[in-house]
């Protein structure tokens, strides 16, 4: 979903900082323009944690561009990935080995997790590596 974010330019001293008037309290920050969408996106997670019930519809950037609040930066039209917020566990049906089913629930054991703990968190460092950028 599109939301209206308030850019305060930074320079060679101050980064980028990034004032969200739909979401009061939340802020972002990034030294380079190309990291401002990842940094918005991280922030609005943080700031929403796991409750995206509460997350209001955007304003409109016309009811906001007047606002005196926001002066000396510029205006951004932000990507956000609201079903990133939505932490709730989803119960899904996969189908493996069951030696490997075995290893799994083992070093999960081992290493205090649960298998969908150990699963969720390989599967992050799967889409987070090299092999990702294919």
């Amino acid at each position: 979903m599109l939301y209206t974010v308030y850019v305060h330019t930074g320079d060679a001293d101050h980064a980028h900082g990034v004032t969200f008037p739909d979401f009061p309290g939340c802020f972002a920050a990034a030294d380079r323009w190309d990291d401002l969408p990842a940094a918005i996106q991280e922030a609005v997670q943080a700031h929403f944690c796991g409750e995206p019930e509460s997350v209001p519809a955007p304003t409109p950037l016309e009811q906001l561009a007047g606002d005196a609040r926001f002066q000396g930066g510029g205006w951004l039209l932000a990507e956000v990935d609201l079903n990133r917020i939505d932490a709730r566990p989803v119960r899904l049906n996969i189908s493996l080995p069951a030696h490997l089913v075995q290893r799994i629930d083992a070093w999960a054991s081992a290493h205090h997790m649960t298998r969908s703990g150990l699963l969720g968190q390989a599967s992050l460092q799967a889409m987070a590596g090299p092999a990702a950028e294919r």
